[in-house]
């Protein structure tokens, strides 16, 4: 996957658009925001959800998943983080997004995307889009909950057990008082199967005055030109594609100011695993070593073969020694770039 001498950029005339990264739990803690954030292309970043129950939270619970709160809802970059909660009692949410709000939020995400069976069976996440009012009444119990001057958002996919109820949903979380919607083109039982819907996010953003964000399969710079001219989109969200291409955000700017486009070779991307390798090594017991690292590489080798290699020569140990000597071979080498966003999808 190295780039061809003879490659021409992509070009765009349209205006940049805001660039989200997308939550996801046990993956994207604050450590990892803070570093894609300091890469830059990220203009929004959302946390691992808070789960909502009856319970009246205390301020630990918000500054454990987001300790960004102590210091302005920004990370280290400045790069504002909204605070994602997750729950199917309006009461307990609003009354949580009030605590949340004093322990140091500026915005409230609200979700209802989640496909994971076990908060689908707790009652969250996901499994609220198959009562539009339930959604509504959660959007509205937090809104009412909240300072008029903290935003209000919410992510839903297209439905539950199929995609019919996308506008219903969309509608309801416009209608709760959100000012923002995230919408993941699949539906629940469609889990992260391919191909993403995205022809209902743009129905859905012709029929709400509020600003759509399109989320799902944006892998490349081909990708993304594809979902932006179907769903005429002003703000994109990337999860999975962001870890295996750290830089997308920035290539996206490139793109559209006309310019060429230059991926981040591989050998910068191991200098940011390493960063966060080193940071985060004693934050976990010694058995433990390395994995936050193997999951971020489990990504990486969607776009970097040599992240493959790289997990190979890792995947069975724990030692610090040979873990550093395996980045040092990859931080000494000389290694091609990869492939133009958009010359392949790596899906």
């Amino acid at each position: 996957m190295t780039t061809k001498p003879d490659s021409k950029p992509i070009t765009s005339s349209a205006p940049a658009p805001l660039i989200y990264q997308a939550p996801m739990e046990g993956v994207i803690d604050h450590h990892v925001r803070a570093l894609l954030s300091k890469i830059g292309g990220v203009d929004v970043c959302v946390t691992e959800f808070v789960r909502v129950t009856q319970t009246k939270l205390p301020r630990r619970v918000f500054t454990r998943l987001c300790p960004e709160l102590d210091r302005g809802a920004q990370t280290p970059s400045g790069i504002p983080v909204r605070l994602q909660l997750l729950g199917g009692n309006p009461q307990a949410m609003g009354y949580n997004a009030a605590r949340a709000v004093e322990a140091g939020a500026k915005a409230i995400d609200l979700n209802f995307g989640c496909p994971a069976k076990q908060v689908n069976n707790s009652d969250g996440g996901a499994c609220l889009l198959q009562s539009p009012a339930r959604v509504e009444g959660i959007v509205a119990a937090v809104r009412k909950a909240v300072p008029d001057s903290i935003p209000v958002t919410a992510k839903i996919r297209l439905g539950f057990n199929d995609r019919s109820s996308y506008m219903d949903n969309a509608r309801a979380a416009e209608a709760g008082g959100a000012s923002e919607l995230a919408v993941h083109a699949r539906s629940k039982v469609d889990g992260y199967r391919p191909p993403a819907y995205w022809e209902y996010i743009g129905e859905i953003r012709q029929q709400l005055g509020i600003r759509v964000i399109a989320n799902g399969d944006l892998w490349t710079l081909k990708d993304f030109q594809r979902c932006r001219e179907v769903t005429q989109c002003d703000a994109y969200m990337f999860g999975r594609s962001l870890l295996a291409r750290p830089d997308i955000g920035l290539q996206i700017r490139s793109l559209c100011a006309g310019e060429e486009v230059t991926p981040m070779p591989w050998t910068q991307v191991v200098g940011i695993l390493h960063e966060y390798y080193i940071t985060t090594k004693d934050l976990y017991p010694a058995k433990y070593l390395g994995n936050r690292v193997k999951q971020w590489l489990a990504y990486l080798k969607l776009s970097f073969p040599e992240a493959q290699s790289f997990f190979e020569q890792i995947k069975r140990h724990r030692d610090h020694d040979i873990i550093e000597q395996a980045f040092a071979m990859h931080l000494n080498s000389r290694i091609p770039t990869p492939t133009l966003l958009g010359e392949e999808n790596a899906a």
